[in-house]
């Protein structure tokens, strides 16, 4: 059976974005965290989820990493695909819950969620089946981590055009003035749009709603999908405003055959 895969924002599916997005988002710092987890965990295999252009997954490859890059936005993947060093990195167009219609289905040590997309399922139902998606990708044992924004620190406050516009000079393009704007709030989704001006005018519009989900919230549905939490840490590069989950595969009392991600009734 075919699983339709999420539907990702316009911007992400859109080429001229996805040429333009590293240079838009140049400081990936925060990615270092990730590298350094995978060598804490001693995996040698990682599935990232939501690859987007690749970033993550090749810093990995060049550590020799065996790594899958799964994303929905083929605009993405197809930057992905052109960088050097790409053919180390196995690229699959899909989510989380399309995986299994791989051939052959991932089997990693390690599976990721990096930036924000651990909140861009903004239902119980398409979370679980997300979760649920990776436990079926790790081997025995494995791990799932991923990192979420603190709720009561209410980053959505400084997402304004007057608070994050700002300029690049993006080779071949020119000058790229883009911003966030918050547009509505009902906690715990927020909807917010997002704007890249280009030089002769024109502009790439998208419209993005996140989930601010609570610790124990996250807590409760990775253990109802089969996960053991091991950790919740700050992210070092933005102490205090986002949890770092760390969570193990539960391979004892649950039934992967349920497809719900309830434990297996004894």
């Amino acid at each position: 059976m075919v699983t339709q895969p999420l539907e990702p924002d316009a911007c992400f599916g859109d080429a001229r974005w996805a040429a333009m997005y590293d240079q838009l988002d140049a400081n990936r710092a925060d990615l270092e965290h990730y590298v350094a987890i995978v060598d804490e965990l001693d995996a040698s295999s990682v599935l990232d989820i939501g690859c987007g252009t690749g970033v993550l997954a090749l810093m990995l490859a060049d550590e020799g990493v065996d790594v899958v890059g799964v994303d929905p936005a083929s605009a993405s993947l197809t930057v992905a695909r052109s960088k050097p060093g790409s053919g180390r990195v196995r690229w699959i167009d899909g989510d989380a819950t399309t995986l299994d219609d791989a051939t052959p289905p991932p089997s990693v040590e390690l599976a990721l969620m990096t930036g924000n997309v651990a909140q861009v399922f903004l239902t119980d139902e398409a979370w679980m089946a997300t979760l649920l998606g990776a436990r079926r990708a790790l081997r025995p044992g494995g791990h799932v981590v991923f990192e979420t924004r603190i709720p009561s620190r209410r980053a959505w406050e400084k997402w304004t055009r007057e608070a994050s516009a700002h300029h690049t000079d993006v080779e071949g393009v020119g000058r790229v003035e883009s911003w966030v704007d918050v547009t509505h709030v009902d906690l715990p989704f927020v909807t917010f749009d997002g704007v890249v001006r280009l030089p002769d005018g024109q502009s790439i519009n998208s419209t993005s709603t996140l989930r601010f989900r609570e610790r124990a919230e996250v807590e409760a549905s990775l253990v109802d999908a089969g996960f053991t939490p091991i950790e919740v840490r700050e992210a070092p590069d933005r102490p205090g405003k986002e949890f770092v989950f760390i969570a193990r595969r539960n391979d004892g009392g649950f039934d992967s055959e349920l497809g719900d991600g309830s434990p297996a009734q004894s």
